[in-house]
């Protein structure tokens, strides 16, 4: 049996290529290349956040030196100088060790150990970055046992912090009733939450939830103006079915979307890292 999340992914892509550029988005939430590059392009940020935020008597000083040494590739150093903390509970090393171990980083990967690490800061010190992982790593069976059920439970820990990939994922799981019921107005509430901070995915799929009337009364101007947000963010999806979208409105509701494009701002949700 394949791990669900991969099943899923490959689903959510099949379904795209058949029903054309109004398709929704379904597989990003389910991979782990969200942490991956979050991890790889923030590194040094994440950790500082994780010391200031759940951490009260190690300072960032105390990390610098085994921060540096990860980034120069001295895996051996940071391994030496973070498992000892790591073991008495410092969040922010458990968590360097977890990356570390699903990278591979100067060890063998090791999915089931990475988990491990995840597990006690998810469930110890409300990370919402590794309640969101966890719950991957329990929707694609690495290094745990496969289970949709945890894996819903601790998205939607992540979800309820503010975390917008863990609200885009749950809104994914609410459109197409995997482990929970569909149910579009769900789907929508979450997408919603998500797009609110910026997550471009999440606008396109809301605004594709606009345009078909799926959990929202049907809506041409709100469904162009999230999908022209999340065009603007890059997504090559969401810019094609702008261009559909305006095929068939008019030039007033075109200005219109585009005022509110314009107008809108991004809220700032600050989950625990």
């Amino acid at each position: 049996m394949q791990a669900e999340g991969r099943q899923f992914a490959q689903s959510g892509r099949d379904s795209a290529m058949r029903g054309g550029d109004l398709a929704f988005s379904y597989s990003r939430g389910y991979r782990l290349e969200w942490w991956r590059r979050e991890a790889a392009v923030r590194w040094a940020t994440v950790m500082l956040a994780l010391v200031v935020l759940l951490v009260a008597a190690p300072t960032w000083a105390d990390f610098r030196a085994e921060v540096e040494a990860y980034d120069r590739g001295d895996y051996a150093t940071t391994m030496k100088e973070w498992r000892p903390l790591a073991e008495l509970g410092n969040a922010p090393a458990q968590v360097a060790l977890g990356w570390i171990y699903t990278e591979g980083k100067g060890v063998p990967p090791d999915d089931k150990e990475a988990a491990r690490w995840y597990q006690l800061v998810a469930a110890n010190w409300g990370s919402a970055s590794a309640q969101f992982v966890l719950g991957v790593m329990y929707a694609e069976g690495r290094g745990v046992p496969q289970d949709g059920t945890l894996a819903v439970r601790w998205v939607r820990r992540a979800a309820a912090q503010g975390l917008a990939e863990a609200q885009y994922n749950l809104g994914v799981r609410y459109a197409a009733g995997h482990v929970l019921p569909q149910d579009n107005n769900k789907a929508v509430r979450w997408y919603r939450r998500a797009a609110a901070q910026g997550d471009a995915e999440a606008q396109h799929n809301l605004g594709l939830m606009y345009a078909k009337g799926r959990g929202v009364l049907q809506d041409d101007v709100q469904a162009h103006m999230w999908v022209n947000l999340a065009a603007a963010r890059g997504n090559e999806h969401a810019r094609k079915a702008r261009d559909l979208l305006a095929g068939k409105m008019t030039l007033a509701q075109i200005a219109e979307a585009q005022r509110l494009a314009r107008e809108w701002q991004p809220q700032v949700m600050l989950a625990r890292p």
